[in-house]
This record gives C-alpha cells, sequence and structure tokens, in this order.
C-alpha cells in the first residue's frame, strides 16, 4: 500500500472490533482487556499483509537491523495495546496509569498568558495521555482536530466516553478555510489545539526532508496555518512504556512562526525538518511506537486509480487527516 491511499484503509478491526474491546474494557477491567490483546494481535499479525509489511520496513530502518517477526507482533501489541489504553484514558481514568510528564512548565506558562498553543504531536505513542493533565489543571481547555467520517468509530467511542471533549472536536473533514477559522476561534479562547502533523492526506501539499535516512512527506499546511494565525508552536509526545507508564513530553518549538512569502520554500523546509529531527530522535527511543502503518516513504509504485463503473459517478472529494 502506497502511501497516497493510506486513508483508503479502513479502522484497524472496524466499529464492531473497537466497541467490542471498549466493552470488555469497560466491563471486565484493563486486565481482563490487556489479555484479549494477544489474540487481537495475532488477528492483525497473519491477516494484514500490507501493514505488516509496512512495520517491517519502518523498523529495519529504526532499529538498525533486520526485523524480525517478533519485532513486528511487538510493534503490533503496542499499538493495540494504546488503543486499549485510549478507553480509560478518554474515561478520566488516568489514576490507572503511571504518567511522567515534562515541559508542562512552558506550556502552562503559554496559557496562562492568556494564549492559545498550537500542540503538533505525531502517530508516534498516544495523545490520548494528554488527559493527564485534567489532574493538575482540570481548567484547561482541549480542541482536537480530528477526521470524524474516516474515524468514526473513534469518534462514536470517544462521544460516550467523554462527551465534552467530544462537542469540542474540530472536524477535519471541513473545508480549509472553516477549519482555519475554528482553530483561531479556540486559540482566542485560551485552548490547546492539538493536530497530528506527521501524516499528509492524499493530494495535500508535502515538503520531503529526511527521515531514518531516507526522504519523506511531511504535509505543509499545518506549518503554514501557524504562520497565519501567529499562535505558540510546541511539540508533544506521548510514548508507551509498557505496562501502564507512559512518558508526556512537551517541548517550545517556536513562540511565532514566521514564513516570509519570499523565503516560502526555504523556511518552510527548515521548520519541518527541525520538527523531523525531534520525531526521529523519540522515534530512536521508543521505536515501537510509531503507528503509521503503510508505505511512509514511498517506496512502493502507486496502483493506477480504478476506473467508476458505468453510471457511477467519479469521486471528487478531497480527502482530510485522520
Amino acid at each position: 500500500m502506497s502511501g497516497a491511499d493510506w486513508k483508503q484503509r479502513p479502522e484497524g478491526g472496524g466499529r464492531r472490533a473497537i466497541r467490542l474491546i471498549g466493552l470488555i474494557a469497560r466491563r471486565g477491567g484493563r486486565g481482563i482487556a490487556r489479555a484479549c490483546l494477544y489474540p487481537i494481535t495475532a488477528y492483525f499479525f497473519c491477516v494484514r499483509g500490507s501493514e505488516r509489511r509496512a512495520s517491517r520496513d519502518y523498523l529495519q530502518r529504526a532499529l538498525g537491523r533486520p526485523a524480525h517477526r517478533w519485532d513486528v507482533a511487538r510493534h503490533i501489541h503496542t499499538f493495540a495495546a494504546t488503543i486499549l489504553d485510549r478507553v480509560f484514558l478518554l474515561a478520566g481514568r488516568t489514576r490507572l496509569f503511571d504518567i511522567r510528564t515534562e515541559g508542562t512548565a512552558q506550556l502552562l506558562e503559554q496559557i496562562d498568558q492568556g494564549r492559545g498553543v498550537l500542540l503538533f504531536g505525531s502517530h508516534l505513542g498516544s495523545f490520548d495521555a494528554l488527559r493527564a493533565l485534567s489532574r493538575q489543571r482540570p481548567d484547561l481547555k482541549l480542541r482536537v482536530l480530528l477526521d470524524i467520517s474516516h474515524n468514526a468509530a473513534i469518534s462514536e467511542l470517544l462521544a460516550e466516553l467523554d462527551p465534552a471533549l467530544a462537542a469540542g472536536i474540530i472536524d477535519a473533514g471541513q473545508d480549509g478555510p472553516s477549519i482555519a477559522l475554528a482553530i483561531q476561534q479556540a486559540l482566542q479562547e485560551g485552548a490547546m489545539v492539538s493536530l497530528l502533523v506527521d501524516r499528509a492526506r492524499p493530494g495535500e501539499a508535502v515538503v520531503k526532508v529526511p527521515l531514518l535516512g531516507s526522504p519523506a512527506p511531511f504535509p505543509a499546511a499545518p506549518w503554514l496555518l501557524a504562520s497565519v494565525l501567529k499562535a505558540p508552536v510546541m511539540l508533544a509526545f506521548g510514548l508507551y512504556r509498557g505496562g501502564n507508564r507512559y512518558d508526556l513530553c512537551f517541548e517550545p518549538f517556536d513562540a511565532r512562526v514566521d514564513i516570509p512569502r519570499t523565503q516560502r520554500a526555504d523556511v518552510l523546509t527548515a521548520l519541518i525538518q527541525r520538527y523531523v529531527d525531534r520525531l526521529e530522535h523519540h522515534l530512536h527511543g521508543a521505536p515501537y511506537n510509531w503507528f503509521n502503518f503503510y508505505d511512509f516513504w514511498q517506496t512502493e509504485t502507486p496502483s493506477p486509480p480504478a476506473r467508476p463503473a458505468a453510471g457511477e459517478p467519479g469521486d471528487t472529494g478531497a480527502g482530510q487527516r485522520g
């Protein structure tokens, strides 16, 4: 599967599987639910060949050696464990976890100045570990940019477990100006607005910079948006360390992103490279936390688009970030 069509892949396990593991977690507790992760891991290892190959390719880059079956299985299991923990984190049961935070002082300093903050994250670990901040500051506002249509099962589960957070989702399925206005309003209200900025949707403008030794495409839109909004940008990484342990790291990136029109290409590349350097740092420290299970480096030859059947309209809709 090429990087251009990651949005065509269904959510892992589909709506029924996600709701089932959510039901087991809530009725049986975390211990029983974690025991279910082993057959789930085995199923995905055996059935989802594209994801298995993508995992092996990535792990060879991150580990600097050939990736074995055990490495791939561990990678899938780590992903499943973070999905399970999402049920408890979104339900506010953060006391089940040992979440160590770093860099929160800089984040709270920005918030206390009455300024909203853009939190740039990635598909590395669990962004839901941000819920741990509610222990320190229940007044903090968190808005999440999420493609509701592509993440239907997760969106439904979120609506059940945390209606307030679900109500504050900024739908990435909107047009660009609507997204920008919604984010601007949230920032004016002093909210933290979280975006995952490591995955470009099909047709989106990208900038290629080296990651783990090879050029990889990263979306340009988040950085251009930050430049327009003139909001502080911080990086956020919620790294799963096994068991019930997470490390939640916040890193100041830029108090004000500025991309002059005359130097747009060079400045944009430099910004994204700075972000990717920090991403790669954490990839080396937590290699099994990377959850982009597709041909991220676009080394495969994309398949030609299928022709619409007779009488069937072509798809003219633009995909959005998940």
